[in-house]
């Protein structure tokens, strides 16, 4: 969905801490539990986006990364603060939407982009939360 596109609103964003995960329910009813790491890996910011077309910076070893604080942007986005020190790129309704919808997609390549990099993760993220 691109960003010009009407996304669905988030009527609730959770950050689960112990998890690591963020929870964003949407209007529609959609409800999808965000790992960090996902976020950080699969973040909107140039830094991993590029200036060009294509899939971006491979970005590895956040395994263990956290998100520190959600930082409001007007009425369309919010900026994550994580752990690392990585606070640029907003995440707009629409790019967080999107990567909830196709989170497993999403997820799936970027394993198989670090496996031909030849780089290995330490643990998997806990798509699953405390409730």
């Amino acid at each position: 969905m691109a960003d010009s596109e009407q996304a669905p609103i988030p009527t609730e964003l959770k950050l689960k801490k112990k998890s690591r995960c963020l929870e964003v329910t949407f209007a529609n009813g959609a409800v999808y539990s965000l790992p960090a790491e996902y976020l950080r890996v699969h973040s909107p910011s140039a830094e991993i986006t590029g200036h060009t077309v294509g899939e971006g910076k491979l970005l590895s070893g956040k395994e263990a990364v956290g998100i520190e604080r959600i930082e409001p942007v007007g009425r369309y986005a919010v900026k994550l603060v994580f752990d690392d020190g990585h606070d640029t790129g907003l995440y707009t309704w629409a790019t967080l939407y999107e990567l909830g919808a196709g989170y497993e997609t999403k997820w799936r390549r970027y394993l198989e982009r670090l496996e031909l990099a030849g780089e290995q993760r330490s643990a998997i993220p806990r798509h699953d939360d405390e409730r």
